[in-house]
């Protein structure tokens, strides 16, 4: 566990969990948490997988503090953007699958953490949302891009024009978040769903990592180029030879 107080850091084998430890303010990120929950992701880079989450039963993250950012001068709201910018983009290079583990209200900065993982699980009491245009300003660690790119154009731009909040219902159906759980059997379920990604092949995991993010940076002529010198760069591997040995044979791989 990490010396934070507001960000602890829990590992189980090859599984990280990072917690966002405010339950009294939401969860909310401040400066202090979010240079540190950077250090944290850090910290936590040698795991096959991450999960994010928040501690208590009410949030996820419920957002950016918004106490902190109401006095903040242009120059200070660019450095604080800058920072949030650093954390959701430390979550989506993080090398292996990052699972955010929705517990609760995940709103502006705390939808964008969402955002920027790679597979997203709700409890039932989860409610998401980009609810900035209510405070006068617009996602700005991310939710403007990856919000369309996961539930599509005309869903972002109502979420963001109305500020809408969406339950985890909803959010399933719009496909923002995955899987939906009770409460009380969140964690087990998320516990599960890491450790099942912790026993495949780490390095192709990664690689799939790779290729799947550069979906939307690369043309698609150069993302199928990037696929094929990913996919050729695995043969020769001991997970490739012990993966297809195993099918071959009938029977389970034992992965490095």
């Amino acid at each position: 566990m990490s010396d934070s107080e507001t960000v602890l850091l829990d590992r189980e084998g090859d599984v990280a969990t990072i917690t966002v430890n405010r339950p009294e303010a939401m969860n909310a990120l401040n400066t202090e948490v979010l240079e540190t929950l950077l250090a944290t992701i850090e910290e936590a880079s040698d795991a096959r997988v991450l999960v994010l989450t928040g501690a208590g039963e009410k949030a996820f993250v419920g957002g950016a503090d918004i106490a902190y950012m109401s006095e903040l001068s242009v120059d200070e709201a660019q450095e604080y953007a800058e920072l949030g910018h650093r954390v959701t983009d430390a979550v989506e290079a993080f090398p292996g699958p990052v699972i955010a583990a929705v517990n609760g209200y995940a709103f502006g900065g705390g939808c964008e953490l969402a955002l920027a993982s790679d597979l997203r699980v709700a409890s039932q009491n989860a409610v998401l949302g980009q609810t900035e245009i209510d405070l006068g300003i617009v996602p700005g660690w991310g939710g403007t891009q990856r919000l369309s790119r996961i539930v599509g154009d005309a869903i972002a731009r109502r979420m963001v024009f109305f500020g809408e909040r969406v339950d985890a219902e909803d959010a399933q159906r719009l496909g923002l978040v995955g899987n939906v759980y009770a409460q009380a059997e969140l964690d087990d379920e998320v516990a599960a769903m890491a450790q099942e990604l912790a026993e495949k092949p780490a390095f192709a995991l990664r690689s799939a990592k790779e290729a799947l993010n550069q979906v939307h940076e690369m043309s698609q002529s150069a993302g199928l180029a990037y696929e094929r010198r990913l996919w050729s760069g695995l043969f020769g591997t001991h997970d490739q030879r012990e993966g297809m040995e195993a099918f071959v044979e009938k029977r389970d791989p034992d992965f490095e």
